[in-house]
């Protein structure tokens, strides 16, 4: 058996059978993440130009933009590469370097958007102490343990994950993630990997119920409004926080909503 540094390279599956479609999509993920860099690339211009927009929405609205741009560039380049150039590999350290970053970004956004929803309930039901509990500092804080857990998180994940020994060359779908990487392993046991996940699902699961709860509690007050237009002015400044959520969870969930079997662990 060799370890996994002489496993090189990890081959990713094709997006596509024929050149055509291949040449197809490269154009189309290149006009898509063109549109992405723009969009957030403004969005980060404004936050950080614009004086008036200084805010804690506004100052995690410039977070959240980061990790959006940072998640595009850590798979699509390689998925553009690949179908450009008719490739189908990604060397083993560049697997590792992947997998890190896709964790540490999807963490990162999905930390920063539960903060944003605690902001929205301060905003709304503690309006009074907002300047008190969402000052310069309380922000940097929250968004520091933002980004400080979702790194904690794809290290563990991917030193745990990346110190099981590797058998044989594989492939993976279209970028590297944990399943897929544990169908290369001579490990016979991912208990550890598995007691991570567990943990990892806790802490996500606990953040989901803080958000429903806060968005409770919003709706809840925006509903004691008296006037229509008040009402109205306080929804419309939850309904982008609501949609981002709603799109990010019901698109990544259901991916990894799986058995066990699937994703590659062995008892």
């Amino acid at each position: 058996m060799s370890n996994g540094s002489s496993i090189s390279p990890v081959l990713l599956l094709p997006l596509a059978d024929t050149r055509q479609l291949q040449l197809l999509l490269f154009c189309l993920f290149l006009g898509i993440s063109l549109a992405a860099l723009l969009g957030n690339g403004l969005i980060i211009s404004a936050g950080a130009c614009g004086q008036h927009l200084h805010s804690p929405m506004f100052f995690f609205l410039l977070s959240l933009a980061l990790t959006d741009l940072g998640s595009i560039c850590t798979t699509v380049p390689k998925a553009m590469h690949n179908s450009l150039w008719g490739t189908s590999h990604i060397s083993y350290s560049a697997c590792a370097a992947q997998f890190f970053l896709l964790i540490f970004f999807l963490s990162a956004e999905y930390f920063l958007l539960t903060i944003m929803c605690y902001e929205r309930y301060v905003s709304i039901c503690k309006a009074l102490h907002y300047g008190t509990l969402l000052g310069s500092r309380a922000c940097a804080h929250m968004a520091a343990a933002a980004w400080a857990s979702a790194f904690l998180t794809a290290l563990l994940h991917t030193a745990n994950t990346f110190s099981l020994p590797l058998c044989q060359a594989g492939q993976c779908l279209f970028f590297c993630e944990i399943p897929h990487i544990f169908k290369l392993s001579c490990s016979k046991s991912c208990l550890r990997e598995l007691g991570l996940i567990a943990v990892s699902v806790c802490l996500l699961f606990g953040c989901f119920v803080f958000m429903v709860f806060s968005y409770v509690q919003i709706f809840r007050a925006v509903l004691r409004i008296p006037s229509e237009q008040g009402r109205h002015k306080a929804f419309s400044t939850c309904l982008p926080h609501l949609a981002v959520l709603f799109l990010y969870v019901s698109t990544g969930t259901p991916a990894y909503l799986k058995p066990l079997s699937f994703l590659g662990f062995q008892w």
